[in-house]
Order: structure tokens, then sequence, then C-alpha cells
């Protein structure tokens, strides 16, 4: 008996441009929101794609710890790299509830 074959046989290739979004590779899909005038590119992520980093949410300056679901959000006309901010799901639910400056302990670490 000859061993099972895993592969499929020829024919159906994978298509290379569904593999390669980038919302099935941070686990999560991709809207456009509009927020203060702006319109934000916002990513959800799910727990499993958000393991090995840490994060502070900028909507109640808590950390995301590694292996939580969170937000990616960042300005979609001239947002980068640099300008993406992980929030928790709540808080960027929440942001237009918030005020505008956070409020901290007197102890609580500037980051």
């Amino acid at each position: 008996m000859s061993p099972r074959r895993n592969r499929p046989r020829g024919g159906d290739q994978p298509n290379e441009s569904i593999a390669g979004e980038a919302g099935d590779r941070y686990g999560g899909f991709q809207r456009s929101e509009s927020w203060q005038g702006e319109e934000w590119a916002v990513r959800h992520v799910a727990g499993a794609s958000a393991v090995g980093k840490r994060y502070r949410c900028p909507g109640c300056d808590q950390e995301i710890p590694s292996g939580l679901a969170h937000v990616v959000a960042w300005p979609s006309s001239y947002g980068g790299v640099d300008d993406r901010r992980h929030w928790h799901k709540a808080c960027w639910n929440a942001k237009d509830r918030r005020t505008s400056r956070v409020q901290r302990s007197r102890n609580a670490p500037r980051y």
C-alpha cells in the first residue's frame, strides 16, 4: 500500500492574492471609519495573532497584554507603520465618550 498524499494533485493552485491579504495574516478584518474629521483604517486583531508583544492603549493608558484580541487603528490619509495605535476593543468603541486628556494618578509613570 502506498502512503496517503496530503497535497492536492495538480490542477487547482492556491490563490496568492487571497493568501497574502493582511486581514488573514493578522487574524482579523480591516475597515475604514470616520473619527474627528479623519478617515481611519481599523483592523481587528485576533488574540492568537497578538502573541509576542505588549502594547499601551491610548484610550485608557493601560497595557494590552500579549495574546489579547484588540484593535489597531491609524489615519488612512497619511498614516504609516509609525502612526498605528493599538487599542482595547472597548476603548476604541468608547473613544467619543472619553475626555481629551487621560487622567493619571499622582504616582503613575508617564510613558
